[in-house]
């Protein structure tokens, strides 16, 4: 997808916050083969590392007073030959039984969107899906957040007709928010959207199947 990783081990993504994570695995029951994963970067390790990967993409000081029971998601991935809604719903179940476990009630991370698009490194695509979340998922003043490197938005057309990538509209389904405008991620080559959700803001439906409450 045109990354650029500086990494020990050829094509694979390893980063400092690696070794301070939770790492949440899907296996397939049959081959044993790990078809999900997640990575969870909780309150106490997010001190010991001293921030979050999000922290590294935006200023985050008005979520100051979220930290202690605010963890991080990341590095989301599923094979491709089961995006079929199956194993992020059992990646979500899990997260939600662990952070209830460990009395955790805000989870925030930042959202990919390619810039690649008809084959051109573009921004129109994330700014379109920019411009059109901000009117409807946009976050209150208190709890939003600026860009270390912005993606230039206002200077992309923006008036694309495109829908946000599938982890998004996931997100968006359990009342997730933006907390603000898209950064830019040249390693990643991608435009990273900041999101927050709360267990609290949970649509009553997703409570009762991953908490039963």
């Amino acid at each position: 997808m045109g990354a650029r990783l500086s990494s020990p081990l050829p094509e694979h993504d390893i980063d400092l916050f690696d070794d301070y994570c939770e790492h949440l695995l899907v296996r397939d029951t049959a081959s044993q083969e790990v078809i999900g994963t997640y990575r969870v970067l909780t309150p106490a390790q997010a001190l010991r590392v001293g921030s979050t990967y999000t922290d590294t993409e935006f200023d985050l000081t008005r979520l100051r007073n979220l930290r202690e029971r605010m963890v991080e998601l990341g590095r989301s991935c599923v094979h491709a030959d089961h995006r079929h809604g199956g194993v992020i719903m059992s990646l979500w179940g899990a997260l939600a039984e662990f952070m209830v476990r460990n009395q955790l009630d805000t989870m925030i991370g930042c959202a990919s969107i390619p810039m690649m698009h008809n084959g051109v490194v573009s921004g129109e695509v994330a700014a379109s899906i920019w411009h059109q979340l901000k009117q409807t998922h946009l976050a209150p003043i208190e709890l939003q957040v600026r860009p270390r490197l912005a993606l230039p938005v206002d200077e992309f057309n923006h008036g694309l007709t495109t829908e946000p990538p599938a982890l998004i509209k996931g997100y968006l389904r359990l009342d997730a928010r933006i907390l603000g405008a898209p950064a830019w991620d040249p390693d990643f080559n991608t435009a990273d959207l900041p999101m927050l959700m709360r267990i609290a803001d949970l649509p009553s439906r997703y409570r009762k199947h991953f908490l039963g409450a």
